[in-house]
């Protein structure tokens, strides 16, 4: 009897091992379809890095990382470089120079464009004139466009005396280089200056909805295109030591004004010198008299800023202010290091090498 239940037992068990068996190697129901126990999937490829994945970098979700690769790329080529501080011109975008003779007293569609305005916007042309052929906001043009030359002129010559003796600095690093917008005009006339002054020059471009390219007289190493505009204005403050602003429209004011608020709020951990070019130009777009009679900026804000009409004037300006505000102060750091304890003179190990040879000199102020 013990035997025959035994014997059941053993049966039992076989059958559940087989129908285990059977269940393992049958095809296994997933809603209504069934996976058979002889096929594979595809083989995958490599996910793609993920930055390397244009569909991320591209995306909203990737926007933060495009935010800090237009901090980090053009920092890590400033350094490449040697690009120590730098000079920025602000001004039109509207008007080429006179000896463009093609496009002579032309004015352009847009900031940035590189395609002319429309024929009834554009200045009017002697023989217009006499015919009386011309409008009236024609004819105003007209009389404005021999000036704006005259502005892209000496913009070419402020940035060709100034880079002529930035270069006689002595210095490891490139100093005061010029820099701008990058785009045609008073731009155009700030690196063509340097360029033909044998000096590095800076373009900080901005990709906007038309046909804007560089100018081609930007250093080729030094050319930045930007897409976000905040990213872009931090360049143009974070490096410069002095601004020079020629005339020009919403852009140029932009730019001017960001800079004396910065500098008025005492937001810049710097002195900068801001020449403003053009008295005859700009007194007519502002009184500043009023703002201060108003009392809407105070009797000595005044004082952030120089006029000049002329570019040997301005070229002195920048020359006094850079020079006090920056070379005598760094003439006494260097001259305190050679007369300093064993460890700080001059023949023992990194003698004559600062923080600041190593890091931006901005970034070396936030070493704390």
């Amino acid at each position: 009897m013990t035997d025959d239940r035994e014997a059941a037992g053993h049966r039992e068990k076989q059958s559940a091992a087989a129908d285990s068996l059977q269940s393992a190697t049958s095809p296994q129901p997933v809603g209504n379809a069934s996976i058979s126990p002889h096929s594979a999937p595809a083989p995958l490829h490599p996910a793609p890095l993920a930055y390397e994945n244009p569909g991320f970098l591209n995306s909203a979700d990737g926007r933060l990382i495009r935010i800090v690769s237009e901090y980090l790329e053009p920092l890590a080529r400033f350094r490449r470089e040697q690009i120590q501080d730098t000079v920025v011109f602000f001004g039109s975008a509207r008007f080429r120079g006179r000896d463009e003779t093609d496009h002579a007293l032309e004015l352009l569609e847009n900031t940035g464009s590189t395609r002319p305005a429309p024929t009834e916007e554009q200045p009017a042309k002697p023989p217009d004139i006499a015919a009386g052929k011309a409008t009236e906001l024609q004819r105003k043009r007209a009389v404005a466009a021999v000036e704006m030359a005259r502005y892209y002129e000496d913009a070419r010559r402020l940035a060709n005396m100034f880079t002529r003796w930035a270069k006689s600095l002595p210095s490891r690093k490139h100093r005061f280089v010029v820099t701008s917008g990058g785009g045609p005009g008073i731009m155009e006339a700030a690196n063509r200056g340097a360029y033909e002054a044998g000096g590095k020059t800076i373009g900080l471009n901005i990709r906007l909805p038309f046909e804007q390219a560089p100018n081609p007289y930007i250093t080729p190493s030094l050319n930045f295109e930007f897409h976000y505009f905040f990213m872009r204005k931090l360049w143009f403050a974070y490096m410069s030591k002095a601004l020079v602003v020629f005339p020009g429209g919403f852009g140029t004011l932009d730019e001017m004004f960001e800079v004396l608020t910065l500098a008025q709020t005492q937001k810049l951990a710097k002195k900068i010198t801001v020449v403003v070019y053009g008295s005859e130009y700009w007194n007519k777009v502002f009184n500043f008299d009023v703002l201060v009679d108003a009392g809407a900026i105070s009797p000595k804000d005044i004082e952030l800023f120089q006029m000049a009409d002329t570019p040997e004037q301005a070229f002195e300006m920048l020359r006094r202010g850079l020079t006090e505000n920056y070379l005598v102060a760094e003439a006494a750091a260097a001259d305190a290091r050679v007369a300093g304890p064993p460890g700080e003179r001059e023949g023992d190990l990194m003698a004559g090498w600062t923080l600041e040879d190593f890091l931006s000199p901005e970034l070396a102020k936030t070493r704390k």
